[in-house]
C-alpha cells in the first residue's frame, strides 16, 4: 500500500491518501477545497488516478474537496450512508468493507462528534491504522457542543469502537493543532487528559460540558456546503472565498 499524508494549514486538516499499487486504485480520505491542486499535484507526481474521495463525516470547520475533485478526475464521492446526501456516488456503513482496490476499508460507526461519524479502519497486515476523522485527536477529541454532538454518545463510540482495538493501532486524526501527526490506541488510553487511565463517562461528560470553546469560525457556511459535497454557498465570507472562486473559474 501506497501511503501519504497532507495537511491543510488554515483548518489544521489531515488528508490522506491510499493507494492499491496491485489494481491502481487510490482515494483521499478527508480532502479539503483549500488543497485540491496540491491533492492533484501530488498525485500526478506519482503517476496516480484518482477514484475515490471519503469523508468521515460532514465537517464543520472546512469545505469538503470532494465535489472538485470529481468534476476534474471523475472521482466517486464516498461517504457515510446515513447522512442520505444526494450528491454521493457511493455509501458506507459499519460491517460492510469499502474496498480501494485491494484494500479494505472498514467503516466504524463513531457518533459523538456528530450523529453520523464514521471512522474508516485498514489492516495492511503488519499493523491497524485508524483514520479516527474528529471522534478521537492526539491527546484530544472531537467537540460535542455543536452540529448534533453529544458526549456521553462520543465516550461510548470512542471506548467501544477504538479503545478495543489493539495498543498498538495507528491512530490517523482528521486534525491537530500542535503539528503532530500520530498517535496510538495505547498512547490516548494512557495519556489523553480527556478520556485515558480510565476517565469514567461521567468525568468525561463533565470535561465537555465545559470546554468554553470558540464559535466556529467556518461552521454557517461550511455545513451547508458539505452537505452538497463541497459546493460554495453564497455566505461564504471574503477572506474565505480564493477556493471558490478558483472553483468558480473552473
Amino acid at each position: 500500500m501506497l501511503f501519504r499524508q497532507m495537511i491543510e494549514p488554515d483548518s489544521s486538516t489531515y488528508t490522506y491518501l491510499v493507494h492499491c499499487p496491485d489494481t491502481g486504485r487510490t482515494a483521499l480520505i478527508d480532502p479539503v477545497l483549500d488543497t485540491v491542486e496540491r491533492d492533484l499535484s501530488v498525485l500526478q507526481e506519482l503517476g496516480l488516478k484518482l477514484d475515490f474521495t471519503l469523508d468521515t463525516h460532514i465537517h464543520a470547520d472546512h469545505l469538503t474537496g470532494a465535489r472538485r475533485l470529481k468534476e476534474l478526475t471523475g472521482s466517486h464521492i464516498v461517504g457515510p450512508a446515513v447522512d442520505q446526501l444526494p450528491c454521493t456516488d457511493i455509501g458506507v456503513r459499519e460491517g460492510e468493507p469499502f474496498r480501494v482496490g485491494n484494500i479494505e476499508i472498514h467503516p466504524l460507526f463513531t457518533p459523538g462528534h456528530t450523529d453520523h461519524h464514521h471512522a474508516y479502519l485498514i489492516d495492511s497486515g503488519t499493523h491497524k491504522m485508524l483514520f479516527s476523522g474528529d471522534a478521537l485527536l492526539i491527546e484530544a477529541c472531537g467537540r460535542t457542543d455543536f452540529q448534533s454532538g453529544d458526549a456521553a454518545t462520543l465516550y461510548r463510540s470512542i471506548h467501544d469502537k477504538f479503545f478495543t482495538l489493539p495498543d498498538e493501532t495507528l491512530v490517523y486524526p482528521c486534525h491537530d493543532y500542535e503539528g503532530r501527526q500520530i498517535t496510538t490506541i495505547g498512547q490516548e488510553k494512557n495519556r489523553n487528559p480527556r478520556l485515558g487511565n480510565g476517565k469514567t463517562l461521567e468525568e468525561f461528560v463533565e470535561i465537555m460540558d465545559n470546554m468554553d470553546l470558540p464559535y466556529p469560525r467556518k461552521i454557517d457556511f461550511a455545513v451547508p456546503g458539505n452537505q452538497q459535497c463541497g459546493a460554495c454557498p453564497p455566505n461564504v465570507p471574503e477572506e474565505y472565498r480564493a477556493p471558490c472562486v478558483r472553483h468558480d473559474q473552473g
